[in-house]
């Protein structure tokens, strides 16, 4: 079965609010995809507010900011 009246022109004129809210829409949500994604990556730089930090690339233990507490393996951090 197919529809007793095809007016191809006539369906795409009565459509394009929708395809272009549609549109709308999709560009909306790619642009705050893309600035969300910048903002995370530029917050994400390193860890905040630590008494002790683990060094990622060697595993040693690093004192966080004019901190003088002891190491996580109780010896005294290194001035």
């Amino acid at each position: 079965m197919s529809a007793p009246e095809t007016n191809v022109d006539k369906q795409a004129k009565r459509h394009r609010p929708s395809i272009v809210g549609i549109s709308v829409v999709l560009i909306f949500v790619a642009i705050i995809t893309v600035v969300f994604s910048v903002w995370l990556f530029a917050a994400g730089d390193e860890p905040e507010g630590a008494d002790t930090q683990i060094d990622g690339r060697t595993g040693e233990v690093v004192s966080g900011e004019g901190d003088t507490a002891p190491a996580a393996n109780g010896e005294e951090p290194a001035d």
